[in-house]
């Protein structure tokens, strides 16, 4: 079947979430075309609630780009973390670890909301609600997307020069990657989060990450009115079995400690439970084709890493993007895969570190799970154990 209607752009970008809108902000910066194309509507992707944990680099770069107004409002900005085990509390001063460095506490669904307005506002085109994605020619020098807007609409075509696969780990554009060329590595843990969101005050002025012998729990935040906390529980288990009271009781038994320090409830009106998994795929290219942020790679939340790859992943390209129209130079495009593949285990790395030492796993033995305590026993006491996870968490710098 041949598209009812054909038109061209530079790049082509598959996804609307922080990838892609990054990416598109990235590019215009240098005058460089894209068009978005999103399988889900603007009211979706913005009302989509997920947590979201910025690193400095970040928030340097949102307020470089001009996008920063609203976070700077109304962010949390955290200099710090609080590790709990065996009942104590130990600070960990990230600030005071790395120089000044600080992570912001602004909720993903909140970045989407300013990249899409201030993308349209200067003119940018998003696609909302597309479907029947596919990629063509990608190895050849005339790569297109054809799409439908809507379920039911016409085949239009896309003609570009590259296309960007920011369209998450259910999309469509790492299956263009051939199977043969491309190899997968993951891990799916036994265990998930159950996460809620409460209308309550903070209950503490930065996160909580406490491991208990009945399971891992983390106390965040959303605002000065809403807090968002997380438990530890099966992943195949049901919300249903799952009340306010059961769940407050599992909160303030996980969070306590002897400090006389306590949990404030209020009203849940959000909870659900995720699985959780750590994903990589390699290459991350293939012809004129490259994919970033989730649709390249997952890591569990512990470690608050994935927005941020997401945009690592786009600062490079868009780099290699600029260099390669400015002189013709494919340097930046053909090193792009394995650029961002080695902060990305980096980032894998340290968020499996720190999911496997907070969490509670059945199938290990007393003596596995004594050693993750030590382990905290000796974070917490070692300034250069703490100066490493204190790097890691508030981002390492970008090469």
């Amino acid at each position: 079947m041949h598209p009812t209607k054909s038109t061209r752009t530079q790049v082509a970008i598959v996804g609307a979430g922080p990838a892609g809108l990054f990416l598109s902000h990235l590019l215009h910066r240098q005058g460089i075309e894209s068009v978005i194309l999103e399988h889900r509507s603007r009211e979706e992707i913005e009302g989509t609630i997920r947590a979201g944990v910025l690193e400095q680099w970040v928030v340097d770069l949102m307020n470089d780009m001009g996008l920063g107004d609203r976070m700077m409002r109304e962010a949390h900005f955290h200099s710090g973390i609080t590790l709990r085990f065996d009942r104590r509390s130990h600070h960990i001063d990230m600030a005071e670890l790395t120089g000044g460095k600080r992570v912001t506490v602004y909720a993903q669904h909140e970045v989407i909301r300013d990249l899409v307005s201030a993308r349209l506002e200067d003119g940018g085109t998003i696609l909302f609600g597309v479907s029947d994605v596919q990629f063509h020619d990608l190895e050849g020098k005339t790569p297109h997307v054809q799409f439908r807007r809507g379920a039911d609409g016409p085949l239009e075509e896309l003609r570009c020069d590259f296309v960007a696969g920011c369209d998450g780990f259910h999309g469509p554009s790492r299956q263009a990657i051939p199977a043969a060329t491309r190899t997968e590595y993951q891990m799916v843990y036994p265990f998930g989060w159950l996460g809620i969101l409460t209308e309550a005050p903070p209950s503490h002025p930065e996160l909580i990450y406490a491991n208990h012998e009945r399971g891992f729990a983390l106390l965040s935040t959303r605002s000065p009115e809403v807090q968002r906390l997380y438990i530890q529980v099966d992943p195949k288990d049901d919300i249903a079995n799952w009340s306010d009271d059961r769940i407050w009781s599992e909160l303030h038994r996980r969070l306590e400690d002897d400090s006389g320090w306590t949990l404030t409830e209020g009203s849940i009106f959000q909870k659900g439970i995720i699985a959780m998994r750590s994903f990589v795929c390699d290459p991350m290219r293939h012809g004129r084709l490259f994919i970033a942020g989730d649709a390249a790679h997952i890591v569990p939340p512990t470690g608050a890493k994935g927005l941020n790859l997401a945009v690592a992943d786009v600062a490079v390209l868009s780099r290699a993007l600029a260099a390669y129209y400015k002189s013709g130079t494919t340097e930046g495009l053909d090193g792009y895969s394995a650029t961002c593949l080695r902060r990305i285990w980096k980032a894998e790395r340290f968020s499996w570190s720190m999911t496997t030492m907070l969490h509670r796993n059945e199938a290990e033995s007393p003596f596995e799970q004594r050693v993750h305590l030590a382990e905290l026993d000796y974070l917490v006491h070692s300034r250069a154990a703490m100066t490493a996870l204190a790097e890691n968490y508030v981002g390492l710098p970008m090469e």
